[in-house]
């Protein structure tokens, strides 16, 4: 059997083998609502083979969400859906996950097919964005409010009631959202963070933030369920997080209970110039994983199966995590089997159209 297609077992989860469908925003949701797209386009890459899902980033306040269509476990009320989702992804053999979020000073914006522009707090649609400091994201448009230590503490709060809604909704696997710009990245990146007190400056006050919200995640958080961290390994820019920072904030996550770091980069600034190529991200993941001694997801252009078994055989990574290649084929899984020799489980309504 190929390594892609081998199960892992992380805490007492087994993932049937190594494809990981990356949270991907659909931009779907009313007042955070999940709904019938989420089921079938989750459900769909069940039934096509993946072997952990994880939903597209859920706010864990309504100011926390990116867009006014983002998905969101804020209240009791939103378990109800998600509950019915998780229960479909793994009666087809898939584990359960979602990533929990706070966009920060990236919240409030438009769709991005209406532009993805922020929409101003006097708007009707729009809220009053929060940040690490009161630094907009684009030039010339509102700066968000620089959060104090009650509005620090709500953020924590919120992450930690989250945890608990995950819990009832079935979810078997938790990710803490510190990558892409969002909130957490904006505390731990020194181009966004000019903070002097106990959360600004060293290396050590802006992990802060992540560590406080990690601990809160763990104190409601069954020991035995996998908790993982998506970060942006470097900000591609002078200044920012470097390969060298994120190994070191890897060591002291893999202290505090956190299983995997799925290595992203990028998405603190806008206008930075990034060389995309396939797997241009696969050498962050690596970095971690070797150097932290944690276990790694890579991302970034792997869109092919004998691309993602090289990846995995090198020991770069221990999870292939793909979004787009999923979106363009949610039965990416059954095809790579196919093509690695791999013999692997069909849904029974398919067999008919089996290779």
């Amino acid at each position: 059997m190929s390594k892609l297609f081998s199960p892992i077992t992380i805490k007492n989860i087994t993932f049937r083998n190594r494809i990981v469908v990356s949270p991907m925003c659909e931009y779907s949701a009313t007042d955070g609502f999940a709904n019938h797209w989420h089921l079938v386009h989750l459900g769909a890459m069940a039934v096509g083979g993946a072997g952990l899902i994880i939903t597209e980033a859920a706010a864990v306040s309504p100011e926390g969400r990116i867009s006014p269509s983002d998905l969101g476990i804020w209240k009791d009320e939103q378990i109800e859906k998600l509950k019915e989702i998780t229960g479909f992804i793994q009666e087809h053999g898939a584990v359960a996950g979602i990533q929990l979020a706070h966009a920060g000073r990236k919240a409030s914006h438009t769709e991005p097919w209406n532009g993805g522009k922020l929409i101003p707090s006097a708007d009707p649609s729009g809220w009053q964005t929060v940040s690490v400091s009161p630094v907009p994201f684009a030039a010339g448009t509102e700066a968000p409010v620089e959060l104090d230590k009650a509005g620090i503490d709500k953020v924590i709060a919120d992450f930690k009631a989250a945890t608990l809604r995950a819990i009832e909704a079935g979810f078997k696997l938790v990710e803490v959202h510190a990558a892409h710009g969002y909130l957490i990245h904006q505390f731990l990146s020194p181009l966004t963070n000019k903070r002097t007190d106990e959360y600004g400056g060293s290396f050590e006050n802006r992990i802060r933030l992540l560590l406080q919200v990690v601990d809160a995640v763990n104190e409601v958080w069954p020991a035995d369920l996998p908790l993982f961290v998506r970060i942006s390994a470097t900000d591609w820019a002078d200044g920012g997080i470097t390969i060298d920072d994120s190994v070191q904030l890897a060591r002291v996550l893999k202290d505090k209970g956190v299983d995997l770091i799925d290595s992203s980069t990028g998405g603190i600034m806008p206008g930075i110039k990034i060389p995309v190529k396939p797997g241009y991200q696969v050498e962050f993941a690596e970095a971690i994983k070797q150097q932290a001694a944690i276990l790694t997801g890579a991302v970034g252009l792997i869109t092919e199966a004998k691309q993602a078994e090289a990846i995995l055989q090198a020991e770069q990574a221990d999870l292939i995590v793909m979004a787009r290649e999923l979106l363009r084929d949610p039965h990416f899984p059954l095809r790579a089997a196919h093509e690695l020799g791999d013999d692997i489980k069909w849904p029974v309504q398919y067999e008919r159209a089996k290779w």
